[in-house]
């Protein structure tokens, strides 16, 4: 597997950056962190989109800041903090880094992320419609629940916008995602005519492509998952 490094996004930001061997140019993809911050998991992620021939970028949300998956109550205050405005901040300095690299192909990236990181993968290709193709959602809180939560804006009321093909990959056990809200997410996709697919992989729980988040690991719906991811990627951004 491919192994990078942290690079400087500017403005203080940084992010882990991930590229195969050789000139290039690649397509590239944004991975984006689960709340725990860009840890040797995500570091991991980004390493195996590079392994699969994309130059892979992570941004640190968390200015260089990791939790372990049992300190919700030490990240809470770093988590709340991050509200839409300040996420497309890094967002758009990832961006900006992209659009230099000379092994980067400019005609239009990919976003990957995981719970908190999966939303900001829809936010993004709302936000920032012309800069994405496609976008990978790995059990993304927040995108269409019931009622909104930590104060962030529900964005399935604004799914007719998105031009990226969205895939959607959430677990048949986690109770913060219920079947209310996948059913809410196809119907306005499926209305809006956007091209979309969503997969539920029965018994996975949040947290379920998390390979060090013991015990919500499950490596059968994560290798699914992941090639639903890649199966995407190679279509939209290697055609």
């Amino acid at each position: 597997m491919a192994s990078g490094n942290f690079v400087d996004l500017g403005a203080g930001r940084r992010g882990y950056l991930s590229v195969p061997e050789g000139a290039g140019p690649y397509p590239a993809v944004l991975v984006y962190q689960e709340a725990f911050g860009v840890n040797a998991y995500v570091q991991g992620e980004a390493d195996r989109l590079a392994a699969n021939g994309y130059a892979a970028l992570a941004p640190d949300l968390f200015d260089g800041e990791t939790f372990g998956y049992d300190e919700w109550q030490k990240l809470a205050p770093k988590f709340g903090s991050l509200n839409d405005p300040k996420l497309l901040e890094y967002v758009d300095a990832s961006l900006a880094f992209l659009d230099a690299h000379e092994s980067v192909a400019h005609d239009g990236y990919g976003a990957i992320g995981f719970c908190m990181g999966g939303r900001l993968t829809f936010l993004s290709a709302l936000e920032r419609p012309k800069k994405f193709k496609a976008i990978a959602s790995f059990y993304g809180g927040g995108i269409g629940p019931d009622e909104p939560s930590f104060g962030r804006p529900i964005l399935i009321g604004r799914g007719g916008e998105i031009e990226a093909s969205v895939l959607l990959l959430y677990g048949a056990e986690d109770e913060g995602i219920t079947p209310k809200e996948h059913a809410r997410i196809v119907e306005t996709l499926s209305a809006a005519k956007v091209e979309f697919g969503l997969f539920v992989y029965p018994g996975a729980g949040h947290g379920f492509a998390s390979v060090d988040r013991v015990p919500s690991y499950e490596p059968v719906a994560a290798e699914k998952a992941w090639a639903e991811a890649l199966a995407l990627f190679g279509r939209t951004l290697k055609a």
